[in-house]
């Protein structure tokens, strides 16, 4: 049975009662049920516990997909956590101020996409810094301008808000996708599009906020030249 992914319906779902319903060989803990997000498109998996019916708790360092099939994740216990039993009841809880700066950043990059509107060659997510890679044919970015540029975005307090659409409609209209080296994640028929009223739209299967002024300050902390026609634009919370 595919894993039910609490967070691609709700991103501030923050716990949630699961059943254990297997465990692979090295310990990767399968649940019917999640709140973590397993780490895909440049974001991380979630960390936090699991907690069980006698109050101990099992520490999960991440979040990944059953490399055997996609559609179940795995949660990865620290070393030396206890293994719970296959049936076994459990609370999945998050380290939610890890995974809310995580979401900040996240909606961020999706501003800075728009301040650049260059095709995004490569990206990645952190603890409340993040970067994307850009195919830029000349340099002369300035990181004050760029700052002000993603601010101004954010200050227009633009709800953000996700819908589906099919394959074949993402087929059609293929300008949806920015980025050149994570592609969407397909495979159900579907692909989830993230809109920022009235600034950007693209697929994305991640977690975001729900508002640009819940991102807060962010500022552009480096441009790098990373070869002839690639620039790394790093930005951070404030």
């Amino acid at each position: 049975m595919p894993t039910e992914l609490l967070f691609r319906d709700d991103a501030y779902l923050t716990e949630t009662p699961a059943t254990v319903v297997a465990i692979n060989e090295r310990g990767g803990i399968e649940l019917d049920r999640t709140v973590f997000y397993a780490t895909g498109g440049g974001q991380p998996g979630d960390a936090g516990v699991l907690v069980r019916s006698d109050g101990s708790e099992i520490a999960i360092g991440t979040a990944i997909y059953n490399p055997e099939d996609k559609s179940r994740i795995l949660h990865v216990p620290l070393e030396g956590q206890a293994a719970p039993a296959i049936g076994e009841s459990v609370i999945a809880k998050l380290d939610w101020e890890r995974r809310l700066k995580r979401m900040r950043i996240h909606t961020a990059l999706h501003l800075l996409s728009v301040v650049l509107p260059y095709p995004v060659t490569g990206g990645a997510i952190g603890d409340g810094d993040g970067r994307l890679d850009f195919d830029i044919p000349e340099g002369g970015l300035d990181k004050a301008d760029l700052t002000g540029k993603l601010g101004a975005l954010v200050a227009k307090n633009a709800a953000i808000t996700e819908r589906w659409i099919t394959d074949e409609e993402l087929d059609a209209n293929p300008g949806l996708v920015k980025t050149m080296s994570v592609k969407p994640p397909r495979g159900s028929g579907r692909v989830r599009l993230v809109s920022i009223e009235g600034i950007d739209l693209q697929p994305c299967g991640g977690t975001h906020v729900r508002n640009t002024s819940e991102i807060g300050a962010v500022v552009v902390t480096d441009v790098e030249k990373k070869g002839k026609q690639n620039r790394r634009v790093r930005i951070a919370l404030a």
